[in-house]
């Protein structure tokens, strides 16, 4: 099985807010800083501006004073709190540097509106962006100095301050200031201006681009979390409990609002119509049908009544329910859910932990590219004006925030959109691994079949009809608890009030049952259990014999000493098996059964639903050593299971998918849980991670594209600095919104698959 480096939250991980960070840098330097603390582990998740540390008796406090040593500020997660005050300065400052930039970009960049001394009309504009407006990235830059560091910020600081300074030369000690002064529009680089070029308008606008390149970096990281925050929402606050009380006549019961953190195993509470079902439990009064999308994906209500276990969160359509708690806090369903998506978000994938190192030594390399780019315009360039705008315009494009937003953005959209269809993705080791799967192996019983016995044929000897056939089966066998004998009454319930009289029932274990029905004399077993002298008609055997041969199991039925007919009992396929393992071929994926039954059962399985490999009569062991097997003939495994004989062959396989309906043990050794328990989604699941992988291993691409080529046109003197904030601004809200296509995801699949 695939997974990540590190445990994640559920096992005892604890997690930190971080304020403050601006780039991959940032995270890459919080995290180095936490991992130098003695036995801490840490991640740091620059898209969900998060950390998660592991380590025995960490001390929150010492976390805390460790990221402050950094320049950083840090909190304790709370999942249900949005930080809102942070978002709210960030757009005032955006829209008065917007609003304030405007007019400054027109007025250098139009000859027709410059009117005498416009420029101090400028400069007065400019001062309170260079200064207020970009103070995030001073700030920054100084803490980051301060720690002999250097980040995106100090590119953004350094560019924005050269700019008004040498505009301030300009016009105090050069001939910038001076009434009649005009400079024309050139977003590309223009080696023949004057010594009288100004350059607030650089510092201006590119402040602006800046915020407003992070304002819809920020929206679209929260968007793209909207998923898990929809799961913490989706938790009931509080619940209608029940409690027995003294009362004049004796104890009565009384309904009780209490916050549902108060809850406990074994209370009942009720949920009425409208209400959501407060903890994990299990009806025991009322009918109605739930809606449990929050939980499974799955859109339409699920019928319920007393006996059925429920999961917090599910609303309640109509009527009134009583449910005992069987989970509650942390161990519920929803909460489970929650926790592996967040850690599945906090993960990195190989690619990203590569850009991340680069991202720490990127900045310093792009400090002395810009030197190099200044010191060769300067002795080989026309004017000292096209060396400072190369200079700049290399400190400004180079920014690696993409680098930094590539992989967790992605991953936001990703693992959201599956916690939404009901996949739970355990992390980005987990896609990768998935992208390389080319052969998939099922369990059979419970995944690929329903997991119970039914009636597969029935066959009647001459002049035996159905009706009565089952009439006098149907009184026997609901003397018998075997499953075979379940499957049988099941099948032949035409739900009639007619009362057959059973008497004289006798039943042989292992072989069958007899009883007197109506007086008649009927016998219900295996073949080989008939009276002396009573033989099967040849058209019965025959069918018999078919049946045995694809692994079914048989009974005989008798009537006063002659035989009626037989039934065959099997184990059949779930209704979208079929149309599953056809998706899957479409995907060019092999896929192989393996089961512990018999060949000819599960063969015969196979042949219906076009399963292309069979192995039978394999122990939980040998499904691990068939897994094995594969893996050593090259080829990369996908195990689907839900079964606790599953979780060592899903453990060994390259990944593991456990179907959500099966035990705690299955689903703790996947890497992918199908919280609907549906074998149609294993396509989907499939399919999301590779579109996953996909988006991440794109954004890279272009991250790493973009710095490649815009540094060294910056540095030739090809971009002005205007253009080039924009540009960089624009790499990351590309990576970002690219991510967001995942929150649209659809399946190519067919039938129940498509989403």
């Amino acid at each position: 099985m695939s997974g990540d480096a590190a445990p994640g939250p559920a096992l005892g991980g604890i997690s930190l807010d971080i304020e403050g960070m601006t780039c991959a840098s940032c995270a890459t330097r919080v995290e180095k800083s936490l991992n130098t603390m003695p036995g801490v582990r840490a991640a740091v998740n620059y898209a969900t501006e998060r950390a998660t540390i592991w380590g025995e008796g960490a001390d929150i406090s010492k976390l805390i004073a460790q990221v402050e040593k950094s320049g950083y500020k840090a909190a304790p997660h709370d999942s249900a709190v949005e930080r809102v005050d942070p978002i709210h300065a960030l757009i005032r400052r955006t829209v008065w540097s917007l609003v304030l930039s405007a007019p400054i970009v027109a007025l250098s960049m139009v000859p027709l509106i410059q009117f005498p001394y416009w420029q101090w009309v400028v400069l007065a504009l400019a001062l309170p962006v260079a200064t207020w407006g970009a103070w995030p990235f001073h700030r920054s830059a100084w803490v980051n100095a301060k720690h002999r560091q250097a980040t995106m910020d100090t590119l953004v600081s350094i560019g924005v301050g050269s700019a008004l300074l040498w505009s301030l030369y300009a016009l105090f000690f050069g001939g910038a200031g001076m009434p009649g002064m005009t400079m024309d529009m050139h977003l590309f680089a223009n080696p023949d201006t004057g010594g009288n070029e100004i350059y607030l308008e650089v510092a201006a606008a590119v402040t602006a681009f800046m915020l407003l390149g992070r304002y819809l970096e920020t929206k679209a990281k929260r968007d793209a979390g909207k998923a898990l925050q929809a799961l913490v929402e989706a938790a009931p606050k509080t619940a209608l409990i029940i409690r027995e009380i003294p009362g004049p006549s004796g104890v009565v019961e009384v309904e009780l609002e209490v916050p549902v953190d108060s809850l406990s195993v074994g209370d009942r509470f009720v949920v009425v119509a409208g209400g959501s079902v407060a903890t994990d439990g299990v009806i025991i009064s009322g009918q109605s049908a739930l809606d449990q999308s929050i939980i499974t994906g799955e859109s339409a209500p699920v019928d319920v009544g007393p006996g059925t276990a429920v999961a917090g969160g599910a609303i309640n359509t109509f009527g009134r329910i009583v449910v005992e708690a069987t989970r509650v806090g942390a161990d519920t369903q929803l909460a489970r859910m929650a926790v592996l998506v967040e850690q599945a978000q906090s993960g990195k994938a190989h690619a990203q932990r590569l850009a991340d190192s680069i991202s720490g030594v990127f900045v310093p390399v792009v400090l002395v590219l810009s030197v190099l780019a200044l010191a060769g315009w300067w002795l080989l360039g026309p004017s000292v004006e096209a060396a400072f705008r190369a200079a700049v315009a290399t400190l400004i494009i180079a920014c690696p925030c993409a680098l930094g937003l590539a992989t967790p953005t992605a991953l936001l959209a990703g693992t959201g959109r599956g916690a939404q269809l009901g996949i739970l993705i355990a992390g980005p080791t987990a896609l990768e691994a998935s992208r390389h799967i080319d052969t998939v192996v099922f369990d059979k019983t419970g995944t690929l079949t329903t997991g119970q016995m039914s009636v597969a044929e029935v066959f009647l000897a001459d002049g035996v009809t159905q009706g009565e056939f089952g009439y006098l089966v149907g009184a026997v066998e609901k003397n018998s608890h075997h499953p075979i004998a379940k499957a049988v009454v099941e099948y032949f319930s035409d739900g009639s009030d007619e009362s057959p009289v059973v008497t004289d029932v006798k039943e042989t274990p292992g072989q069958g049952v007899r009883a007197r029905v109506d007086g008649r004399e009927v016998l219900v077993g295996r073949s080989g259990w008939l009276p002396e002298g009573v033989t099967v008609p040849d058209r019965v055997a025959h069918s018999l014999s078919a049946a045995r041969e694809k692994g079914h199991s048989t009974v005989v039925v008798t009537v006063d000493q002659t035989v009626w007919g037989a039934v065959s009992i099997a184990d059949t396929a779930k209704p979208e098996t079929a149309e599953t393992i056809a998706a899957l071929h479409a995907m060019g994926l092999r896929v192989v059964m393996c089961s512990g039954d018999s060949t000819a059962a599960a063969q015969a399985i196979a042949a219906t639903i076009g399963i292309d490999d069979v192995v039978a009569d394999v122990s939980p062991e040998g499904k691990v050593d068939v897994i094995a097997k594969l893996q050593a003939d090259g080829r990369r495994v996908a195990m689907v299971g839900d079964g606790i004989n599953d979780a060592p062959a899903l453990a060994t396989a390259n990944v593991g998918i456990a179907l959500g309906a099966g035990t705690d043990q299955a689903i703790a050794a996947s890497d992918i849980t199908l919280t609907r328990g549906d074998i149609a989604d294993v396509p989907v699941a499939l399919q999301l991670s590779r579109k996953t992988l996909g988006i991440i291993r794109g954004n890279l691409f272009w991250a790493f594209a973009y710095n490649t080529l815009a540094i060294p046109a910056a540095m030739a003197g090809l971009l002005s600095p205007l253009l080039a904030g924009a540009a960089m601004a624009f790499s990351s809200v590309f990576v970002v919104t690219n991510s967001l296509r995942l929150t649209r995801f659809r399946a190519t699949t067919t039938g129940r698959a498509r989403r």
